[in-house]
């Protein structure tokens, strides 16, 4: 499975920005794809995850209520909406695909991962 990022920049605090990934391969393999972040120096952290085929999706409490993971089988994509950005939001956005039902809401859960996206917000 491969994964392609795209969508990031600059906004100011409290501005909105959406991410996309496009997943390509065997995809019909991925039990879920789902977005991670890391900010410099700090560890890379768990954002939202949506599962394939039964769209159960899952959120760090420290963006429920300000960002929306949605899917489209489809055209193998995923997308991060992310509204009421923060400064703290700063970091590169990686996307990832799990092919199990395993800890989807952590690091070792996925198998594969896309090259990651710059955002940037300014307070």
């Amino acid at each position: 499975v491969q994964l392609q990022a795209s969508g990031g920049g600059l906004a100011p605090a409290g501005g909105s920005m959406r991410l996309s990934c496009t997943a390509s391969g065997r995809t019909a393999s991925n039990y879920a794809l789902g977005w991670f972040r890391q900010a410099p120096g700090k560890e890379r952290e768990f954002v939202a995850t949506i599962t394939w085929y039964s769209s159960i999706t899952y959120y760090a409490n420290s963006v429920k209520g300000r960002f929306t993971i949605s899917k489209d089988n489809a055209k193998n994509t995923v997308a991060l909406q992310m509204h009421s950005l923060r400064p703290d939001d700063t970091a590169v956005y990686y996307c990832a695909a799990a092919l199990a039902p395993l800890e989807v809401t952590s690091v070792p859960g996925y198998d594969y991962w896309g090259q990651g996206t710059q955002v940037t917000v300014s307070s």
